[in-house]
């Protein structure tokens, strides 16, 4: 498996980011009979300033958020709730993005250990590039059932309660 990860903040380095998303992305791609030697995953771990950027740039939305992803290629289902299909082809699955500040508040504000939180928003980010999503009622329910699985994998508790 490659996953490129760049640190923008040196506050991810201090994290531990990239183990964090060596344990996240392996565990999703294991989850969903994927073989994490065949695929490549590129994170970034910037500040709010850079994300609020990207967001406004791809999104068209001038404000921080805590995770952006970019699919290699569009995966998603055609039927709501439908699980998408298994990636094909290249071996680039997509790139994420984190923000340092809106994560760390997050999980201060939820009562959360940071890394706990930031385990989850990689798998988050991995399942949106395979295809998961969470815009239809139906997609929302499934992709945050396979969270909540990949996260207790994990040993993280379900973070939607």
């Amino acid at each position: 498996m490659s996953i490129e990860v760049t640190l923008e903040d040196d506050r991810w380095a201090e994290a531990g980011l990239e183990p964090l998303a060596s344990r996240a992305v392996t565990a999703t791609l294991i989850h969903l009979g994927l073989d994490p030697e065949a695929w490549e995953v590129s994170i970034l771990g910037c500040d709010d300033a850079r994300i609020s950027a990207l967001n406004t740039g791809f999104r068209g939305k001038p404000s921080a958020t805590n995770v952006l992803s970019w699919p290699s290629v569009e995966r998603g289902s055609e039927r709501d709730g439908d699980t998408p299909e298994p990636p094909e082809g290249e071996p680039e699955l997509g790139d994420i993005a984190l923000a340092f500040e809106t994560c760390q508040r997050e999980a201060a504000e939820q009562g959360k250990p940071p890394d706990q939180h930031f385990l989850h928003l990689i798998v988050h980010g991995v399942l949106h590039l395979l295809g998961y999503d969470h815009v239809r009622d139906r997609d929302g329910d499934l992709m945050e059932s396979v969270e909540i699985a990949i996260l207790d994998e994990l040993g993280v508790p379900n973070p939607y309660v």
